[in-house]
C-alpha cells in the first residue's frame, strides 16, 4: 500500500512524493493503521491524504454530501452514535442498483463497510470525504428522522412507573436515543422535535387526564402532543435532573439551566418548574448557540434609521434605550450593537441575567440576587474596571436607572432596555422611577422601540387583496387597490406548506421606531411634558412610528398586515 500510495503521488502530484517517502521512512516502525497514521501527519492535510487514497484505490472523494442522497434505510439502520463515531454516512448515486456508497474519512476502515453492510441488508462500495463533511451531513439527516414520540410515550404507559424513576439519568447527545430508557428517549424526543420545529420554548402543561406540550415557534404557541397523564412525574423529573435542581421538591417553584447537543450543536436550556392543582407544570426556553449572531444590517431596520443608528455607536457617552415586551427581540439588537463596536481599542463590559450568548472580546458579568449581586451593585463594580460601553440587561429600578445615566455623564455609552410600548414611553418611565428629568434629558441620546413579525413564507406566498378596513388600520386608507388596473401595492399572504408547517409564515424580522433625543425632545423632558407631547415632536421631526415600519414591511411583501395589526398598537395623537 505503501508503495502504491507513493506511486500515486509521483503520479498525480496531489502530495509532494519525497516529503511522503522521507515521512515514510522515518516512521517505518510505527504500528497504527497506514490511513489513520497518515491523517495525523502534521506535514498534510486530510484533504490532500484523502484525496491520495482515493486516487490510489480507484474510489471517489466527495467535496460535498447532499442529503438528499441519504437514503431513509441507512439512517434507520445505522445509529446516530455509530455514523459519529466512525465518521460514515451512506448515500445511493444514480446507477447504483441496490448498493449503497459508504462515505468514509478512513479509507481503509473495512470493518465498518462490514457493518454497515450487516446493519442495512445491502451490498456497500466506498467513497471518501472529510470528517468535517460527513459530519455536516450526519447531523442534518439525524435531526430530519421522524420523531416517535407517541410510541415511546405508549412503551412507558406500559411499564412500571417506579422502577424507571431510578433510571431517569443524565444524556449527552440528543441523537443517541439507542438502549436508553424510555423516558430520556421521551423527552430527548420533545427537545429534538422543538428543534426541528424553531421552537423557542416547550411548554409541558398537565390537565386534569392529560398533559400537553406546547411549542411556542415565531412568538405563538401552539399545541403539538398530547401524553398521558400518568408520565408527568417522570417527564419533570427527568427534566429536573437535566437543570440539577431538586426532584424530591414539588411544592416550590424552582429554577435551573443545562445544555444539551444535537450532533455537534450546542443548546442551552433554561428550565422553570412550578406547582398547578393538577401537578408542576414546567417551560423550557432554548437558545441555540450554533446560531450566528445577526449583524445590525440582518434585524430589519430601514436604510435611514439604520445610517442614523450606526452613527450612534460611535458616540463616546451617552445612553441608548432599546425597548419592547417580553421576546421582541431587544437582547439581539443589544448584542448586534455591542458586535458592531467590539474593537481592540474599546473596553466593552456587560451586565445581564442571564448571559444569552458569549461574545468574544467582550467581558460578561452574570448578576447573582441571591448573593446581593444585583444590577446596581454589578455596575458599581464594573465602573472600577475602566470601561468605554456598557450594557446593562435591564432597568427594573431607580439605583440602577440613576447610575446608568450617572455612568453616561462621566464619559461612557450605555445600552440598556425598558419594558414600555413605545419610544416617547421610556421617557416616562424614566420619570416615573424617580429619575430627575435634567438627568434624563441630558443623558438620553436615542430610544429605539421594537416589535417582532412573522415573515411571510418564501415556498407558499401568494398575492392577495386585503380589505379596506384592514388598510385604514394599518393607515394606508389611501392605497389603491391591489385589484384595481393601476395597482400600486401587492400584498402577499403564505398559503401553509410543509416547509412553515402549514403556518403560512417562516422566521421573524423586526419592526423599529428610532427616536432621536433632539434639543426640542430635551427640554420636553425637561419640562416633564407627556409622552404624546414627545411623541408628535419626534414624528415631525422625521420619526417612523412602529405600526409605519410594519406598513413599509408589508408594502415590500416581507410580512402580513393582520401580523401588524397583532403586535402594534394605532398611532392615536
Amino acid at each position: 500500500m505503501k508503495d502504491l500510495l507513493l506511486q500515486t503521488a509521483r503520479r498525480t502530484g496531489i502530495v509532494d512524493a519525497e516529503q511522503l517517502e522521507k515521512f515514510l521512512e522515518n516512521n517505518k516502525q510505527e504500528k497504527a493503521r497506514l490511513d489513520e497514521f497518515l491523517l495525523r501527519a502534521p506535514f498534510f492535510t486530510e484533504e490532500a491524504i484523502l484525496k491520495l487514497f482515493a486516487a490510489a484505490l480507484g474510489r471517489k472523494f466527495l467535496e460535498e454530501i447532499p442529503t438528499k442522497d441519504v437514503p431513509a434505510e441507512f439512517v434507520e439502520a445505522v445509529p446516530a452514535s455509530y455514523a459519529q463515531h466512525n465518521y460514515l454516512i451512506g448515500v445511493k448515486e444514480k446507477g447504483d442498483d441496490g448498493q449503497l456508497t459508504v462515505v468514509l474519512s478512513r479509507p481503509l476502515d473495512v470493518y465498518a463497510l462490514d457493518n454497515v453492510s450487516k446493519m442495512t441488508g445491502l451490498a456497500v462500495k466506498a467513497a471518501l470525504a472529510t470528517r468535517t463533511t460527513i459530519t455536516a451531513a450526519i447531523d442534518v439527516v439525524y435531526e430530519q428522522r421522524t420523531t416517535v414520540i407517541e410510541e415511546v410515550a405508549e412503551e412507558l404507559d406500559s411499564q412500571n412507573l417506579d422502577q424507571l424513576v431510578d433510571e431517569v439519568a443524565t444524556s449527552d447527545d440528543l441523537l443517541d436515543v439507542v438502549n436508553r430508557p424510555p423516558v430520556i428517549r421521551l423527552v430527548n424526543d420533545v427537545l429534538f422535535r422543538a428543534l426541528q420545529l424553531r421552537a423557542s420554548d416547550i411548554h409541558v402543561h398537565p390537565y386534569e387526564t392529560k398533559i400537553q406540550i406546547r411549542y411556542r415557534i415565531d412568538g405563538i404557541l401552539y399545541d403539538t402532543l398530547s401524553l398521558n397523564r400518568n408520565v408527568l412525574p417522570l417527564i419533570i423529573s427527568r427534566i429536573k435532573v437535566m437543570a440539577g435542581m431538586d426532584i424530591a421538591e414539588r411544592r416550590l417553584p424552582q429554577d435551573g439551566r443545562c445544555s444539551v447537543r444535537l450532533g455537534q450543536r450546542e443548546v442551552d436550556l433554561r428550565i422553570s418548574t412550578v406547582p398547578t392543582n393538577y401537578g408542576e407544570r414546567s417551560v423550557l426556553r432554548l437558545l441555540d448557540k450554533s446560531t450566528a449572531l445577526f449583524g445590525l444590517d440582518e434585524l430589519g431596520l430601514g436604510k435611514e434609521d439604520l445610517k442614523m443608528f450606526d452613527s450612534l455607536l460611535t458616540r463616546s457617552h451617552g445612553v441608548i434605550f432599546v425597548t419592547g415586551p417580553t421576546g421582541s427581540g431587544k437582547s439581539t439588537t443589544l448584542y448586534a450593537c455591542l458586535n458592531r463596536i467590539n474593537s481592540a481599542e474599546k473596553n466593552v463590559m456587560t451586565i445581564e441575567d442571564p448571559i444569552e450568548y458569549q461574545l468574544e472580546g467582550i467581558s460578561q458579568m452574570q448578576v447573582a440576587s441571591k448573593k446581593g449581586m444585583n444590577f446596581a451593585n454589578s455596575l458599581r463594580h464594573v465602573l472600577r474596571q475602566d470601561p468605554d460601553v456598557i450594557m446593562i440587561g435591564e432597568v427594573r429600578d431607580i439605583e440602577t436607572a440613576r447610575m446608568a445615566i450617572q455612568s453616561s455623564l462621566t464619559g461612557h455609552l450605555v445600552f440598556s432596555t425598558l419594558h414600555t410600548n413605545d419610544s416617547a414611553g421610556a421617557v416616562s418611565r424614566l420619570l416615573d422611577l424617580g429619575v430627575e428629568p435634567y438627568l434624563a434629558s441630558s443623558s438620553l441620546i436615542a430610544v429605539l422601540a421594537q416589535r417582532l413579525v412573522r415573515k411571510v413564507c418564501p415556498d407558499c406566498k401568494k398575492p392577495y387583496e386585503p380589505t379596506e378596513h384592514e388598510l385604514r388600520e394599518l393607515g394606508l386608507g389611501d392605497m389603491k387597490s391591489p385589484g384595481s388596473a393601476e395597482g400600486e401595492a401587492k400584498f402577499y399572504v403564505g398559503a401553509g406548506c410543509d416547509s412553515c408547517f402549514q403556518t403560512g409564515y417562516r422566521g421573524r424580522t423586526g419592526i423599529y421606531e428610532l427616536m432621536l433625543i433632539s434639543e426640542e425632545v430635551q427640554n420636553l423632558i425637561y419640562n416633564r411634558q407627556s409622552s404624546g407631547k414627545i411623541k408628535r415632536v419626534a414624528l415631525n421631526s422625521g420619526m417612523r412610528t412602529l405600526r409605519m415600519d410594519g406598513a413599509r414591511k408589508v408594502l415590500a411583501g416581507i410580512t402580513t398586515i393582520p401580523e401588524v395589526l397583532r403586535v402594534t398598537q394605532a398611532d392615536i395623537l
